[in-house]
């Protein structure tokens, strides 16, 4: 007796290709979102670590980042928008908002983020 080879037929070929080309385009449009909110996490860890131990004002932890914003060309967040409190001789950096990322025609996807830095 002869054995039947087996593999893929072309149907499941088709919705193979049709699972990964969706994957990818998701992946394709929400990987910008992401690479921007590392952005603003690393400029609000950096401008906490700056300013521990030198008496910075909150106006000096604004002017800081958004002298990083410029620097790294993130918009979502501005300097005014940052929620800035005093923790003993240091501060708690929070940068909270919402990133709408439009997938294809009436589809899209909000995705909320939330950046916080403790000194």
């Amino acid at each position: 007796m002869r054995n039947r080879q087996r593999g893929i037929t072309l149907m499941g070929l088709l919705i193979g290709s049709v699972v990964v080309l969706f994957a990818a385009l998701l992946a394709m449009k929400l990987l910008p979102a992401y690479i921007e909110y590392f952005a603003i996490k690393k400029a609000v860890n950096g401008i906490t670590l700056e300013s521990r131990g030198r008496g910075s004002a909150v106006s000096d932890l604004r002017r800081a980042f958004d002298a990083r914003a410029a620097i790294d060309d993130f918009t979502a967040v501005k300097a005014s928008d940052l929620e800035i409190n005093k923790e003993g001789d240091g501060f708690t950096v929070t940068a909270a908002y919402r990133k709408e990322v439009h997938l294809f025609h009436n589809i899209g996807v909000y995705i909320d983020f939330t950046a916080t830095s403790s000194n």
